[in-house]
């Protein structure tokens, strides 16, 4: 049975997740033994932290604090990828609600979510092309386009109740974009401030505060993230390992953890804090930095005993924004976020991973 079934029947809030780890099982193609969960020899670490407040409007900083700060993340971004932020102007209240609500989401039947077009038909389960395990995704989400939650837009139809949802989902979608847009400009500014002379602190400045090109509030993306208990969790992930096809993406986690990514060719799993967020880079920023920054493979291991809630604000351009450069010259031909995205789906079609960044090389490897 494809992963993407009509299944699950039975008025139950769960997608089939089990019947295609069965059927995906019986067809062969498993993962490694503990490949999928957290084993005893990956190790937890603290994601730099870095204190954002001076970057954001109100907060006071000096220009020698900002660039501090910009520099902060610009090392964590080339060594890591990954990094988290305080004072972020995300409140806790906020989030708290967003996660009741997305509890609320998730909790209606099955059927439901699949079926009634909820958030204009953005759910997702499992993993649509998975033809071995190392394809299947123990999880559940809304992938929202921003577009979709502006306004009236979006109809629950008879749910009329879940409009909380849409309220709580712009609010949560416009505290991320600032953080994401402040984060994105200092990175960019850190990049062009070191251009040489053709980049002067105003230019660069200039250049930084329009960056990335092509992004509003209608091109991004919010997913609501769950990942059920899993009673499979030794040879499942929660969700498969991958690089984000974006400018920049900020995370929301409750504190049960699960995220993991790749450190020194090695897995790292990441401690949560309570009052961070996570910020990571995207395909396209480390495009645009020439590999400066780095996209890094990451991944959610399953938990056997207990659900998970995240909520990912993917910031994007419009599809035919080209993507761009800080300077040639770059590794990278040209290109725009809607051919990445259709490459992306094509490989992901043909071979069942994603490709990514090296089918934009210009000097494609041998």
């Amino acid at each position: 049975m494809p992963a993407f079934a009509e299944s699950g029947g039975g008025g139950g809030a769960e997608p089939p997740l089990a019947e295609s780890y069965l059927d995906l099982l019986r067809r062969g193609g498993g993962i490694a033994a503990g490949e999928g969960r957290a084993a005893a020899a990956v190790q937890e670490r603290e994601l730099p932290l870095i204190d954002i407040g001076c970057l954001l409007a109100g907060g006071g900083g000096d220009e020698a604090r900002r660039a501090a700060c910009a520099d902060a993340m610009a090392r964590a971004a080339s060594e890591w990828g990954f990094f988290q932020v305080t004072n972020h102007g995300v409140g806790g209240a906020l989030l708290e609600r967003l996660r009741a609500e997305q509890a609320r989401l998730f909790r209606l039947p099955f059927e439901t979510k699949a079926r009634a077009g909820l958030l204009n038909g953005s759910y997702r389960w499992g993993a649509p092309t998975a033809t071995s395990l190392r394809h299947l995704s123990w999880s559940e989400a809304f992938h929202v386009p921003l577009a979709s939650i502006s306004g009236s837009a979006c109809d629950f139809g008879e749910l009329g109740s879940l409009r909380g949802v849409n309220r709580v989902m712009q609010e949560v979608a416009d505290a991320m974009s600032r953080v994401a847009k402040a984060v994105a400009v200092a990175l960019a500014g850190s990049l062009l401030m070191q251009g040489g002379p053709h980049h002067a602190a105003a230019a660069a400045a200039a250049a930084a505060a329009a960056f990335p090109a092509g992004c509003d509030e209608t091109t991004c993306f919010l997913r609501l993230n769950r990942y059920p208990a899993c009673p499979f969790a030794a040879d499942t992930f929660g969700l498969v390992p991958h690089t984000d096809s974006d400018f920049l993406t900020v995370l929301w986690q409750d504190q049960v953890g699960g995220l993991q990514l790749m450190k020194d060719a090695r897995w790292v799993a990441v401690k949560p804090h309570p009052d961070a967020l996570i910020v990571n880079i995207g395909d396209l920023f480390q495009a645009w930095s020439n590999n400066r920054y780095k996209s890094v493979e990451h991944k959610v291991v399953a938990n056997a005993k207990a659900e998970r809630f995240s909520a990912a604000y993917f910031l994007c351009p419009s599809y035919d924004a080209p993507v761009g450069t800080c300077g040639e010259p770059s590794p990278y031909r040209t290109f725009t976020f809607g051919e990445y995205r259709r490459k992306v789906q094509e490989d992901v079609k043909r071979t069942g991973r994603k490709i990514g960044l090296p089918n934009f090389l210009k000097q494609q490897p041998q």
